[in-house]
């Protein structure tokens, strides 16, 4: 830990975490996943399997069956040379995650942590200050990691601190041409209550008064939902909806999402190919309005099938 960079390398208290059957098939179905994509939504299929974005709602349910206080399960510990910051007020600001080895459908008879640690906290001025974390799933028997996720929470408003303004992004621009895809995605009105359920218990996505203390004027979406019903629509589109498909998935969160709003989502094969993953690009809007999902990039097996453009 530096002053240079105050709280880097801080490493909080391993939170152990679980799930069961039901959740996954909860998440499946929360993010849009339909019948031909019946791996995902029945147990008793012979390829039934995680979808492989779902590790990224395990730091908010833990190992808890039951609605949360979200307020109360937000204080973190305190990081060393930091302000204390307020979770009534924070958005996401950006997620990746890498999918190193497939979850089970269930954690019985494993003990799984999450394992988190500060990559830097940046000071933005009156706008607010970002917190950049690391976070890897581990399984505490063995040592092997299942995923890892890099994401920034952005404390809107509680910044001017004094501390550094952070390095500048890595930007992933789409290509100067048409979109080799076009996905669409319909929310309703209670989408963010379905999504909710797997345990982010945030009331900002629940009912209007704390967007409205925000600027929102109401309830939003939830940031990791817009996020996690593109990575569903790029992997059915791209990869055959077969989850060891997908090795890399990261977006940016630009502007909110309203429920009910429809999500249309640009995404372009690059033909740049690694460790056979090729690189996609994407950006997702609202129709009609502003992108919600900027610097999108997420590394697929390419399946060719005969998947329509839009879902």
């Amino acid at each position: 830990m530096s002053n240079a960079n105050p709280g880097a390398g801080f490493e909080y208290p391993a939170v152990e975490v679980s799930w069961l059957k039901r959740d996954v098939l909860l998440f499946a179905t929360s993010i849009g996943c339909t019948v031909d994509e019946l791996q995902f939504l029945y147990e008793l299929h012979p390829k039934f399997a995680v979808f492989p974005t779902y590790p990224i709602l395990l730091p908010f349910k833990n190992t808890t069956q039951e609605v949360i206080d979200f307020y109360a399960s937000q204080a973190q510990t305190p990081i060393p040379g930091i302000p204390k910051m307020d979770a009534r007020r924070v958005l996401d600001g950006q997620r990746s995650m890498t999918f190193l080895k497939p979850l089970p459908p269930t954690s019985a008879g494993k003990k799984f942590e999450i394992r988190a640690k500060v990559l830097g906290v940046y000071d933005k001025g009156k706008a607010g200050t970002v917190v950049e974390t690391q976070q890897d799933l581990v399984d505490a028997g063995t040592g092997e990691v299942y995923t890892t996720a890099v994401g920034s929470g952005f404390y809107v408003g509680q910044g001017n601190w004094g501390g550094p303004k952070g390095p500048a992004t890595v930007n992933f621009p789409p290509p100067d041409r048409a979109p080799d895809a076009i996905l669409e995605h319909q929310t309703t009105a209670e989408s963010a209550h379905l999504y909710r359920l797997n345990g982010d218990y945030n009331p900002l996505h629940a009912t209007p008064e704390p967007g409205k203390a925000m600027g929102f004027g109401g309830a939003i979406m939830h940031g990791l939902s817009s996020w996690n019903f593109t990575a569903r629509d790029i992997l059915r589109r791209f990869g055959g909806s077969q989850p060891e498909n997908l090795r890399e998935f990261q977006a940016r969160f630009a502007s909110p999402v309203l429920p009910g709003n429809k999500l249309v989502t640009k995404a372009w094969r690059t033909g740049e190919v690694k460790g056979g993953f090729e690189e996609i690009r994407f950006v997702t809007q609202v129709e009609g309005g502003k992108v919600c999902l900027s610097n999108g990039r997420a590394l697929v097996r390419i399946v060719d099938g005969k998947a329509g453009s839009k879902l």
